[in-house]
């Protein structure tokens, strides 16, 4: 999905009010709140530096000036922004944002989430995983009994074939989404001009059997108040330190072998 061009191939969501964190978010946007010593958008373009992505589209509206002021000085990935006069939502976002991204698919993530890694890194699990000859939406989900702070009754039903299923009527599904997707541009041909969700183009690719789900295998944390935040921070210490642990004994037996 990626190549070498002057585009930009991923996408940061990082425009939301964010009214839960008040009232740390009064004053600042949520992607800026600190987490484990540095802001979550930080931790999330530093995934995508890892992962070798060396430009990202970052979208802001609510205190948006203190996104773009932030992002400014990064090099890697060097950061176009996005503003948003009016809030376009998730999907009306990416909308906007898509003459500065890939043109083949695109790597999208909230500005807001936290996860450690697995066996491999998310980003480069998905972009491997991603088959545009069958795929219109890769979705990273997370075991609603695995994730840290997360109450919710889940989104969706993983089928044997990776294909993702709505709850629907169903009072609980085993699996919610993340905020971690890689998306065809496809799928925004024909939707509205403005402001709409992206579980409009989720609605298209479940309906053509495009919409895959990859279980992310690392940890996943859910910081959606300034209490979950406290309560967080203590269980994603150790849990960073599970995770560089993990990475220098994976590149230790590669030096040995």
């Amino acid at each position: 999905m990626r190549d070498n061009t002057a585009k930009a191939q991923a996408m940061v969501l990082a425009a939301g009010f964010g009214k839960r964190m008040r009232p740390i978010t009064d004053h600042m946007p949520k992607p800026l709140v600190p987490v484990a010593g540095k802001p979550m958008l930080d931790h999330v373009l530093d995934k995508l530096a890892d992962a070798g992505f060396d430009q990202a589209v970052v979208n802001c509206h609510y205190l948006g000036q203190m996104i773009v002021d932030h992002v400014a000085t990064r090099t890697l990935p060097r950061v176009l922004c996005s503003p948003e006069e009016d809030l376009l939502e998730t999907g009306g976002g990416v909308k906007k944002a898509l003459p500065m991204l890939d043109d083949q698919a695109v790597l999208v993530a909230n500005a807001d989430v936290f996860w450690t890694e697995g066996a491999e890194p998310l980003f480069d699990r998905l972009t491997e995983a991603f088959d545009p000859d069958h795929m219109d939406a890769l979705l990273a989900i997370y075991p609603v009994e695995g994730a840290f702070g997360y109450d919710g009754a889940g989104d969706f039903f993983w089928q044997v074939d990776g294909r993702l299923k709505r709850r629907g009527d169903a009072v609980s599904a085993p699996y919610f989404f993340t905020g971690v997707q890689i998306l065809s541009p496809r799928l925004f041909e024909n939707t509205p001009d403005g402001a709409f969700s992206s579980n409009l183009v989720y609605d298209k690719a479940l309906a053509s059997g495009r919409c895959f789900g990859l279980v992310h295998d690392g940890d996943y944390f859910h910081i959606g108040t300034p209490e979950a935040l406290a309560d967080a921070e203590i269980v994603i210490a150790d849990a960073l330190a599970h995770e560089s642990a993990a990475r220098m004994a994976k590149a230790a037996k590669a030096g040995g072998g």
